[in-house]
């Protein structure tokens, strides 16, 4: 476990100064502006939970995130550093573990230093013809110039390419306008059977058969951040239906459950019982209640078993 670790901690570490000091020009040049020109982003498809994250708003979210890495001082320097990223968690059986693409202001010098002196990179040339590096010892694949950083990382120790080349994946209708003005968001495909799982533990027993669910969190008073749900259903009849279920599930539900904030039950009250749910065709829009820090943190945990 130790060596794990340690392992882990190398490769924040090592990902800090490649994006503090290596310059690599042959990369496809992606605009700064991509996610807004566009409705596609530079990510594999077949990942579980797709974010977007306005890194430098999202920052006080991004400290609460349960990633023991995530506190390492180097990675938060790294994290000062970047403005926006999209990020793609993928299942086990894929093969892959995650993806990273990520736009900020890396400071670049002595290209391919930092990989050069270590016995554990080694360079590659992918199809499409930019170079990255790959570490089988971390199961890492990094790309990056003075703009842009791409990670991707996999459960076997073979090279693959960090960098997607176009088209990428393409938004779920509706999300870009869902999105906007958001800090930190996401998309999740097939959500039904964890929200079954979630729902039962807190005592209702509901089948919630969403196609996807999108989730946006925006600022509010007090330091306090609301949250945006949004139910993606076949058809407008699926979403009525659930519509008039959950709006029924809360008025059997304590009003205190929903303050508390002490426990993942009180949470789900939190989100799914505060406000009334209501219909838009084939979508269920829910808006929270504003939640704590605290909240959010049990709400990522919450999200840590999809």
């Amino acid at each position: 476990m130790r060596k794990e670790k340690q392992i882990s901690t190398n490769c924040f570490l090592l990902i800090f100064l490649l994006l503090t000091l290596l310059s690599c020009q042959t990369m496809p040049n992606i605009p700064d502006a991509v996610l807004e020109e566009t409705n596609r982003i530079p990510l594999e498809g077949g990942a579980r939970v797709y974010v977007f994250a306005d890194v430098k708003a999202a920052k006080p979210i991004l400290d609460l995130v349960p990633i023991v890495e995530m506190s390492d001082k180097q990675v938060k320097q790294m994290i000062e550093k970047t403005n926006t990223a999209v990020v793609a968690l993928y299942p086990p059986e894929s093969g892959r573990r995650f993806q990273v693409a990520a736009w900020g202001s890396y400071p670049s010098s002595q290209a391919g230093m930092a990989f050069g002196i270590s016995k554990y990179w080694k360079k590659q040339r992918s199809a499409a013809g930019f170079s990255y590096w790959h570490s089988s010892a971390e199961r890492l694949s990094i790309a990056l110039n003075s703009k842009q950083a791409f990670v991707a990382a996999w459960t076997e120790a073979s090279p693959g390419d960090p960098v997607t080349v176009a088209p990428g994946v393409e938004y779920p209708e509706g999300l870009g306008e869902f999105r906007r003005g958001a800090v930190l968001s996401c998309w999740l495909e097939d959500p039904g059977p964890w929200l079954g799982l979630i729902l039962e533990e807190a005592g209702i027993p509901l089948q919630i058969p969403a196609e996807r669910i999108f989730l946006s969190l925006f600022p509010a008073a007090a330091q306090k951040y609301e949250a945006m749900i949004r139910m993606s259903f076949s058809s407008a009849s699926q979403a009525r239906a659930l519509t008039v279920l959950l709006s029924l599930a809360r008025n059997f539900m304590p009003p205190t459950q929903a303050e508390t904030g002490a426990n993942r039950m009180s949470v789900m009250a939190a989100v799914l019982f505060a406000n009334q749910p209501v219909q838009d065709g084939q979508y269920l829009n829910i808006k929270t209640a504003a939640l704590t820090e605290k909240e959010i943190a049990l709400l990522f945990d919450i999200f840590s078993v999809y």
